[in-house]
């Protein structure tokens, strides 16, 4: 078994507006760390883009590490919205460099506890196929297939995790 190392200096807050730029460049750098090419990425800005609107319709938490304040840095972020009486990822991003450390655990933990608290039951995710292993190490099940939000024809994988004990 794989146990993952939890940086010790990490701290999970909520998302803020003044976030908003470093969060789009982070969803961005995280994006292309899989290997797509520049006409790809730009199809996906609109996407990726985080503005007051994303922040005011989801639940984002921002994993910062480093200093306090102006010294912290932000290594990753998460966010759901509910729809239909589900919660459905948003948004799960960890800047590369920062990869390994625990982050997208720690943030993947925090989006549970946030979505049980609200007496939902499951979480649906829409995947980017570079990313389905660590939602199946989250305890995510493929149930389908979904159209892209960016790349007309594409099919992305559909995940669920329950929540619910016996699910």
């Amino acid at each position: 078994m794989v146990v993952a190392r939890t940086d010790p200096g990490l701290r999970l807050r909520r998302a803020c507006v003044a976030d908003c730029e470093v969060l789009t460049r982070l969803a961005m750098a995280s994006k292309a760390s899989h290997g797509y090419d520049a006409a790809f990425m730009e199809a996906c800005r609109v996407e990726l883009t985080v503005d007051a609107r994303v922040l005011a319709s989801s639940d984002t938490w921002v994993a910062e590490v480093g200093g306090v304040g102006e010294g912290a840095m932000i290594a990753g972020f998460a966010g759901f919205e509910i729809v239909h009486g589900r919660a459905n990822v948003t948004a799960m991003f960890v800047d590369p460099a920062a990869s390994g450390r625990g982050i997208g655990r720690a943030l993947w933990t925090r989006l549970e506890e946030q979505v049980a608290a609200r007496g939902l039951e499951v979480i649906d995710v829409e995947a980017d196929p570079n990313a389905v292993g660590f939602y199946r190490r989250m305890g995510c099940v493929q149930v389908g297939m979904t159209p892209s939000g960016s790349i007309p024809g594409r099919m992305l994988p559909l995940l669920e995790r329950r929540l619910t004990k016996g699910a």
